[in-house]
């Protein structure tokens, strides 16, 4: 197993920071007033690489000084894999770059920290059999939880690219038509059932025109960040039927702030779960997509403690990123580089792994305890944070925090 990289740089080096040497993922910040520029995590800081490009330490086309990473990625996986290298050698122990490059270094605690990228278009699956199963039971019952199609492609639908927010951004309820069970009629009002689903998010790094296989599709995956698709249970309930998600899922969907490659993870790839049923070719994966990933949430209330209310990991979902991007292109639809790809709730098999507030409270019939009181869904003033984290050999690769706090409904 590879072990931990040194850095010249002392905080990479422990083994409970997110950022070692091993990892360096790519965000974007502002000190102050400034404009937000790009830069890469290391233990406690945050490394201007724009400032390097632009003293001409680093040569990317101008592509680490236009405040996103959009146009590295489109540069291509040849310039993804040359700029990693370079930056692991030059924050190496004992580097001759360590005087050039530590003025560049910017105490993460004075930085504010910005949407990573733009997000072209955003797309969101529903790949976690767990969840599935979960939510389906609650409906119909476990004799018909899964739909007749869901052992056989992963379920999506297009959400919205302009409600994606970085982490830290509050989210406010949301207002939308509601039913109970014995209501004649809708009533307008804030959501009741406000919920949030624990996934990952996926970024397309290369444009595609037409379909792409499964293999295809791993190589043009840029990176990865922590995705919550936060969810108005009751505004869903009664808008889905019959063309599925809308309103309830576009109030905000919250990524965390820095993208962790797909290079970072390479050592943690692991195969997905035996099928049930076979898949068409298509969808057939060449070796292991998906990847060991521990998660967890934690919730607090105002003026509150935490309390971490699921953990689970990201191997539990049923179709890895590859598998949904290959399937996204089948009918001709281009990808371009800054989509992203929402995996679906992560619920694993027992009862503390459940991703969202709807299966941990069994749709409110069984509140959960948490500090100082309980929760069926989330209340005004309460934070939600994602974390998560791949285990290495005396490090890990984390993802930082992925987090939003719910403000009250304007009515």
């Amino acid at each position: 197993m590879t072990t931990l990289l040194r850095s010249f740089v002392k905080s990479a080096n422990t083994p409970t920071t997110d950022f070692p040497l091993n990892n360096l993922p790519y965000g974007v910040f502002s000190i102050g007033g400034d404009a937000p520029r790009q830069g890469v995590a290391i233990g406690d800081f945050v490394l201007d690489v724009h400032a390097l490009e632009e003293s001409g330490r680093l040569s990317y086309s101008g592509t680490l000084m236009k405040g996103s990473w959009n146009a590295f990625m489109a540069s291509g996986k040849t310039e993804w894999v040359r700029f990693r290298q370079e930056l692991t050698n030059l924050l190496a122990e004992g580097s001759d770059a360590q005087s050039v490059l530590e003025p560049h270094l910017v105490a993460m605690k004075k930085a504010a920290l910005h949407m990573p990228f733009t997000v072209s278009e955003y797309t969101d699956f529903y790949a976690g059999k767990h969840h599935a199963f979960n939510v389906g039971t609650m409906f119909r019952g476990p004799e018909n939880a899964l739909p007749p199609n869901w052992l056989h492609i992963p379920i999506g639908y297009n959400g919205r690219a302009s409600s994606v927010a970085v982490s830290g951004t509050p989210v406010r309820r949301p207002m939308g038509q509601l039913k109970g069970p014995n209501d004649d009629m809708p009533r307008f009002g804030p959501s009741q059932r406000f919920d949030i689903e624990l996934e990952m998010g996926a970024i397309v790094g290369q444009a595609s025109d037409g379909p792409i296989s499964v293999a295809e599709a791993f190589e043009i995956i840029f990176g990865y960040v922590l995705l919550n698709d936060w969810s108005a249970r009751d505004i869903q309930a009664w808008e889905y039927q019959p063309l599925g998600p809308f309103q309830a899922k576009a109030t905000m969907t919250t990524v965390s702030p820095w993208i962790v490659t797909a290079e970072a993870l390479e050592n943690f790839r692991i195969s997905t779960p035996e099928r049930e049923v076979p898949l068409l070719p298509h969808l057939h994966e060449p070796g292991p997509m998906l990847y060991d990933i521990d998660l967890e949430v934690g919730l607090t209330p105002e003026s509150g403690t935490e309390t971490i209310i699921t953990r689970t990991n990201y191997r539990e979902m049923y179709y890895s990123a590859a598998q949904q991007l290959a399937h996204h292109t089948t009918s001709g639809c281009p990808m371009r580089v800054g989509d992203l790809l929402g995996s679906g709730t992560i619920s694993g098999p027992g009862k503390n792994n459940r991703g969202s507030l709807l299966e941990l409270s069994w749709g409110g019939k069984e509140p959960l305890e948490i500090d100082g009181g309980t929760r069926s869904f989330i209340e005004d003033g309460d934070t939600l944070v994602l974390r998560g984290h791949a285990s290495g050999n005396g490090f890990r690769i984390g993802f930082g925090e992925c987090s939003g706090k719910l403000l009250p409904a304007k009515t």
